[in-house]
């Protein structure tokens, strides 16, 4: 079945091994002059060029929002899942992170700028994604705490593991997604997310509402 069916598909090797595994290295060295400069009083915590640890959905989690490498493959990576989805689909952000042992990514859906979605096993240890394709809400209400009230019984969801240079594709405001306790040392992910371009407020969107691509969420319009 296809991404047009069941709203998800699974891409292998979607980025070739030597890309992906060039991204992630350059990611690690990316958080840990991060780190090093906020350490050492450089920069400050939260500086939006670098990422940060504030991440609200994973907390204490390195992730940066539009980096311009990211960025970058957010572009590469549109004439495949235009193809694939079967839609002109416009750019809007890329969004990274290095997840460490422990974390937990809640059932949740995505804001209206990543109604076309891709996640990308860059490298480190493998760590399903759970989708549920039914499209039901299986979450009562979302906590400030990064944590959700969950339905009785809610659907259990399709588990689906990346290898190194995997995409899934999928419906990002549409169908729920999570990741349970990560028991491995490290993970690091790439999102790419895109607008269907058919719809009337999708170029109002572009780039979420930053004048280029490669610049911080700060400068949304």
């Amino acid at each position: 079945m296809s991404f047009k069916n069941k709203k998800y598909e699974l891409v292998k090797n979607a980025v070739s091994f030597e890309l992906a595994n060039f991204i992630f290295n350059y990611f690690l060295m990316h958080r840990d002059v991060t780190f090093y400069m906020i350490h050492n009083r450089i920069i400050r915590e939260g500086n939006p060029l670098f990422g940060s640890w504030q991440d609200s959905q994973v907390p204490r989690t390195y992730a940066h929002y539009g980096n311009q490498v990211m960025d970058t493959l957010l572009m590469k990576m549109l004439p495949l899942t235009s193809k694939l989805t079967g839609l002109s689909l416009i750019p809007t952000y890329s969004y990274a992170r290095i997840y460490k042992k422990g974390d937990v990514l809640v059932r949740h859906k995505d804001r209206h700028s990543c109604e076309v979605s891709t996640t990308i096993h860059l490298g480190g240890d493998k760590w399903p994604i759970f989708i549920d394709p039914t499209g039901k809400s299986g979450v009562v209400k979302a906590l400030s705490n990064n944590k959700v009230i969950l339905k009785k019984n809610p659907p259990k969801g399709v588990s689906v593991n990346l290898n190194v240079g995997d995409m899934m594709i999928y419906r990002g405001c549409d169908l729920e997604h999570w990741r349970t306790r990560f028991k491995g040392k490290t993970c690091a992910q790439v999102f790419l997310h895109y607008n269907d371009a058919s719809k009337p407020e999708a170029k109002l969107n572009t780039f979420d509402k930053r004048v280029m691509l490669g610049l911080p969420a700060t400068t949304r319009g």
